[in-house]
C-alpha cells in the first residue's frame, strides 16, 4: 500500500498517523501543493491524506493550487478512493461534493469536547470511541454536510466529521502530536496574538501537556482501521 499525502504548510505533518505508517511499513509521499505540482493520476497510490493548512478553500486567487486540488478530489470522490480530509483537507472534501465552506462564527483553536452523532457511534472508524470525547482544534471556517454524506461527529458550535461513501472529513486535529501544537503555536503566533483575550497559548500548552496522550491513542486507533478498510483497486486519471 502507498498513500498519497496532500500538504499545505512544512509544519502540519502527519503526525502521530506517521509513526503508524513507518510501523505497518506502508510507503507515503508527501506533494507540497504549495510549492509542487499535483500528480497527473492516482496511479500507485491506495489511498488519499489531506492534510491542514492556515488559507482557505475559497481563497483560489491567492493560492491557485486549490484549484487543482479541488479536481484532484472531485476525481478521487467520483472513482471512490479511500479520502482522509483534515481540517482544511475536510473543508476541501466538502467543497468538492458541492457543500458550501464559510467562516464561521468564532474560531477554535484549542482544545474542545466533541459528541458522536448516532451514526457516528456505529461507525467502523469510531465506534471504539467514548460517545464525547476530546481534540485538538484550529479553525475559522467550516462546512454544510454535502448531499448523501453521514454526519459523524458535532459540538455546539460546528459540524466536526462527517463520511461520504470512501471520504472521510475531520474538522479537527486527531493527527498532532504535543511538538506539533507547540510548533503552531509559534509559526501561527501573529494568529494568536490578535486573538488574546479570546484564545490563551499558556492554558493551550497545559491542555496539551493533560490531553495529548490520550489524543494520540484515538488517533493510533482511527487510522489502524481507516488503513484496514480497504481501498479497492487504483485508479488513474
Amino acid at each position: 500500500m502507498k498513500v498519497l499525502v496532500l500538504q499545505h504548510e512544512s509544519c502540519e505533518t502527519l503526525g502521530v498517523f506517521e509513526e503508524e505508517l513507518q510501523k505497518r511499513d506502508i510507503q507515503s509521499r508527501y506533494v507540497k501543493v504549495y510549492e509542487d505540482d499535483l500528480p497527473k493520476s492516482f496511479k500507485g497510490f491506495s489511498k488519499i491524506i489531506i492534510l491542514g493548512g492556515p488559507m482557505n478553500v475559497y481563497e483560489e486567487e491567492k493560492y491557485p493550487f486549490l484549484r487543482a486540488e479541488d479536481v484532484l478530489i472531485k476525481e478521487a470522490l467520483k472513482k471512490r478512493v479511500p479520502l482522509l480530509g483534515i481540517c482544511l483537507g475536510s473543508q476541501l472534501i466538502a467543497k468538492a461534493a458541492g457543500a458550501k465552506v464559510r467562516k464561521g462564527p468564532e474560531k477554535e483553536i484549542g482544545w474542545y469536547n466533541i459528541q458522536l452523532t448516532e451514526e457516528g457511534k456505529r461507525d467502523r472508524l469510531f465506534n471504539r470511541f467514548k460517545d464525547e470525547f476530546k481534540v485538538f482544534q484550529w479553525h475559522g471556517d467550516t462546512f454544510d454536510l454535502p448531499t448523501g454524506a453521514v454526519p459523524l461527529a458535532e459540538n455546539d458550535l460546528y459540524l466536526q466529521a462527517f463520511r461520504l461513501e470512501s471520504a472521510y472529513a475531520l474538522q479537527f486535529h486527531l493527527e498532532v502530536t504535543e511538538e506539533m501544537i507547540k510548533d503552531w503555536l509559534s509559526k501561527y503566533e501573529e494568529e494568536v496574538r490578535s486573538l488574546r483575550g479570546f484564545i490563551d497559548p499558556g492554558k493551550i500548552i497545559k491542555d496539551t501537556e493533560r490531553h495529548a496522550k490520550d489524543l494520540n491513542t484515538l488517533a493510533k486507533m482511527f487510522i489502524e482501521r481507516w488503513l484496514n478498510e480497504s481501498g479497492g483497486p487504483t485508479q488513474s486519471i
